[in-house]
């Protein structure tokens, strides 16, 4: 009887913390506005892939286009993060969804009186990576704003998680719909208008402005600051390095699915729709075992298992031929990109000096958007070579391998991270002497 009674209050206990950031009213807010512009965001993502490969047939042209709308991610960062760090992050993050809704608005317009080419998309493409630059820092920088206590951090971004995965899985199959139906046009249009919903729940938060300190030091010198100081501290310089691999090798394979879809499967825009949205069921299923995580201490482990669990969901999926196996194959894939995404900004969020938390944002930016053109233009052009499915298996078999390297070096860098765990109470039992000697002297679970 005790038994029956105690799984209940745990399973109870299990779904409050999932969900346990949310009592914060401005993450609260930000949580319901971007979950509905997220949808719109996928509607779009899909639809520029789906509109270049119908307008040109080229797989080249698709690494192109993920080349162009990231490339400024790369270029800009460091400097986006310094000005994030001296801005006010609030201010930022309303301009850019502005200017990210009138982008997608001349995307809309464009496609729906038919004008739309090949430049067109590629130039819009790159003005969203301009936004993309400043936006992303500014809003990992913003999560700290919006959830005051900082024990519920962690969960904020697991559940930033599960609201993009979730929009992953609903945006690509209704674009798949509407595509088919009306023409990616449309697509474009509701995500114009999905950005009022963010635009909205920002205006209506209570933000307290940050002090305003003035700075005697010039732009280079704190962009070189922030280098010196991620490059130095072992633990943020190896998440960010695997990071960086993973997006190069691995994240790139999101610009081969079309030619996937539709050479190897044998479907259309709805075959695309429906693996982008498996991938974004197994990222949801995986954002969700984070967000249910009541510490960070074991995210070491979670970031090698879920960088081998990508690199073999890559080999698979350059293997099949049938979308029935392709389909668990991309769950497995998305769960595996998206917990080492999630798990590394985690890390990275609760370990870094505030006062730099800008600028180590936006290399985060770097390594995980800015390293993605490169990829784009590599696979587009070893796909164009030795096919999609070849590309496919050599980014995963490096991943796999990154993946064993960072497995190495944990060791240390669980060693290094100790001291800041102990100061910030993430390991209170060995501040309140409960464990016992021998516990004492593990490293604990980065």
């Amino acid at each position: 009887m005790v038994g029956e009674m105690k799984a209940p209050r745990e399973a109870a206990t299990g779904l409050r913390s999932i969900g346990r950031a949310l009592r914060h009213r401005n993450y609260r807010l930000f949580f319901s506005g971007q979950s509905i512009s997220l949808i719109g965001t996928w509607l779009t993502r899909v639809a520029t892939s789906w509109l270049i490969y119908r307008l040109t047939g080229s797989a080249l042209l698709l690494g192109v286009l993920g080349f162009a709308g990231q490339i400024p991610t790369f270029i800009l960062a460091p400097l986006a993060g310094v000005l994030v760090d001296r801005w006010d992050r609030y201010r930022v993050l309303v301009v850019t969804q502005i200017m990210a809704m009138v982008q997608s608005g001349l995307l809309a317009v464009l496609a729906l009186t038919a004008v739309i080419n090949v430049w067109h998309v590629l130039a819009l493409s790159v003005l969203q990576g301009l936004i993309n630059a400043f936006d992303m820092p500014a809003r990992q920088s913003m999560v700290v704003e919006m959830v005051e206590d900082r024990a519920d951090l962690p969960n904020a971004i697991a559940l930033n998680s599960s609201m993009v995965n979730a929009a992953r899985l609903i945006g690509p199959a209704t674009a798949g719909v509407l595509i088919a139906a009306v023409g990616e046009g449309w697509c474009f249009f509701v995500d114009a208008v999905s950005y009022l919903a963010v635009i909205a729940s920002l205006l209506l938060m209570r933000i307290e402005p940050r002090p305003r300190t003035a700075r005697s030091t010039r732009v280079l010198h704190e962009m070189r600051e922030g280098f010196r100081y991620a490059s130095g501290f072992a633990p943020i310089r190896a998440v960010l390095l695997l990071l960086a691999v993973v997006s190069l090798m691995g994240m790139p394979y999101t610009v081969l699915l079309p030619v996937i879809a539709r050479e190897v499967l044998g479907g259309g825009a709805g075959t695309l729709g429906a693996l982008t949205a498996a991938s974004g069921l197994g990222a949801l299923v995986g954002a969700l075992y984070l967000a249910s995580r009541t510490s960070v201490l074991g995210l070491g482990r979670v970031i090698v298992a879920s960088t081998a669990l990508f690199g073999v969901g890559l080999v698979a999926l350059s293997r099949v031929g049938v979308l029935w196996l392709a389909l668990p194959v991309m769950l497995f894939t998305g769960a595996g990109m998206m917990l080492q995404m999630a798990s590394s900004n985690t890390i990275i969020q609760t370990i870094v000096d505030d006062d730099k938390r800008g600028r180590v944002m936006s290399l985060f930016a770097m390594a995980f958007f800015g390293t993605v053109p490169f990829g784009s233009l590599l696979a587009g052009a070893l796909a164009s070579r030795l096919g999609a499915q070849n590309t496919l298996l050599v980014g995963g078999l490096v991943c796999i391998v990154a993946a064993v390297i960072f497995l190495r070096a944990l060791p240390e860098l669980r060693r290094v991270v100790r001291p800041i765990y102990v100061r910030m109470g993430i390991l209170p039992e060995i501040a309140e002497g409960l464990q016992s000697a021998a516990q004492l002297t593990r490293p604990p679970e980065m």
